[in-house]
């Protein structure tokens, strides 16, 4: 007689196990314990098995019966129920680990050795404070692109397009390592590529000649902790960005040779680059290894020596100087390009100086200190340039070699 709800209920454990049978193989079997458990016995090749529809009452009679006749079925077809109910259950182990959040940071991973420092922090705290609170508990697969929209949306609304429009970016290139890995099959960000307007580009401003030398004149006096003035004027006549300056180590600085070999992992073309220096970069690095040659960062935080100079250091010491929303750290790059090519310097050796990325890449990648003679030159020459007219004196000449 099959078994019913009632008497699956009231059965009490025993001594030892036992069953009491349903029908077509299915039975409940009752441990010593209190715990009552389905099974099923089937036959698979000739050979009997038993399957475990799960534990009563969590799985109930209808279910267990269901299941039994899916096993029936299954092994009549030669498909292994066993096989089928531990795929199941993987599945549903890798839907619970294979979250947004975990697929997210796991793309990071990979990616960050290819990454600045500063790019990876970026793309992290974008993880773990904008995607993760969003969406990022969700299994992969049930992100959608309302999800996506309304947190672009919410990033937008406060004011902050560009990183509403990164967001989204790194939400495509997540879909993208997780539909590599087999675990996504579609892209939520992509249906919404427009719905954040890129804002207009702020270059960065360049300075006059009479800006520069009132800016380069007052470093000394109005700029701060000595090593945030130092950090400026090398910064005025290398030309590297603030972050390949901000991040330097002592290594890097070669005072025989007069150069500093920036290694590629921090430049932007992810290419070595090589600094000339001139005299007075020279005398600037000499008096900050008076105060930092004991470490190995040039230019370390004021508050965590162990970190290099914030990314903000800069502007916020020119914003202390009268110069906010006029110019900010990236603009001695903008300055000296254009006061260079205002005086007739090849256009090549400014270039190659600024680091851009040539035409010919594959000649780049083995030629990283070609122009080293005239990039020497041209520095000493803008070096010399803005010391004449920090004392209102004339411009030095430029070599006629060196003209466009």
């Amino acid at each position: 007689m099959p078994i019913s709800d009632t008497k699956a209920r009231k059965a009490l454990p025993a001594d030892k196990p036992y069953r009491i049978p349903d029908a077509d193989g299915l039975y409940l079997d009752v441990r010593p314990s209190g715990k009552k458990y389905w099974r099923v016995r089937y036959f698979l090749h000739g050979k009997e098995n038993l399957y475990t529809p799960g534990q009563y009452p969590q799985v109930t009679l209808k279910e267990a019966r269901k299941q039994r006749d899916d096993v029936k079925h299954n092994a009549a077809q030669g498909i292994d129920p066993k096989a089928l109910q531990k795929a199941e259950r993987e599945k549903e182990k890798r839907s619970q680990d294979d979250t947004f959040t975990a697929i997210a940071l796991e793309w990071w991973h990979k990616q960050q050795p290819r990454w600045s420092d500063y790019y990876a922090n970026q793309v992290k705290k974008a993880i773990e404070r904008e995607m993760g609170p969003a969406f990022g508990a969700k299994n992969i697969r049930e992100v959608t692109p309302a999800d996506v929209l309304l947190l672009v949306q919410k990033v937008e609304k406060r004011g902050a397009p560009s990183v509403a429009m990164l967001v989204r970016q790194w939400t495509g290139q997540v879909y993208r390592y997780a539909a590599s890995t087999l675990r996504a099959d579609h892209d939520p960000a992509a249906p919404i590529e427009g719905a954040v307007q890129r804002p207009p580009v702020q270059h960065s401003k360049s300075l006059a000649a009479d800006d520069l030398a009132t800016l380069a004149n007052q470093i000394d006096t109005k700029g701060g902790w000595r090593i945030n003035a130092i950090a400026m004027h090398v910064l005025m006549r290398t030309m590297l960005r603030t972050g390949e300056m901000r991040q330097g180590r002592w290594e890097e600085i070669d005072f025989m040779r007069a150069e500093w070999r920036v290694p590629a992992e921090r430049m932007k073309m992810r290419r070595p680059h090589v600094v000339p220096l001139s005299k007075q970069v020279v005398l600037l690095l000499q008096e900050l290894h008076r105060y930092t040659g004991h470490m190995p960062l040039m230019f370390p935080s004021y508050r965590h020596p162990a970190k290099p100079m914030s990314a903000t250091t800069i502007n916020k010491a020119l914003e202390r100087m009268g110069w906010l929303g006029k110019f900010s750290g990236h603009g001695f790059r903008s300055t000296a390009s254009t006061l260079l090519n205002e005086h007739g310097w090849r256009g090549d050796l400014i270039e190659k100086q600024l680091a851009h990325m040539p035409g010919d890449k594959v000649r780049a990648a083995y030629n990283h200190a070609d122009y080293l003679k005239e990039r020497r030159e041209m520095l000493q020459w803008y070096s010399d340039y803005i010391e004449a007219i920090m004392q209102g004196e004339a411009a030095p000449p430029v070599p006629e070699r060196m003209r466009a």
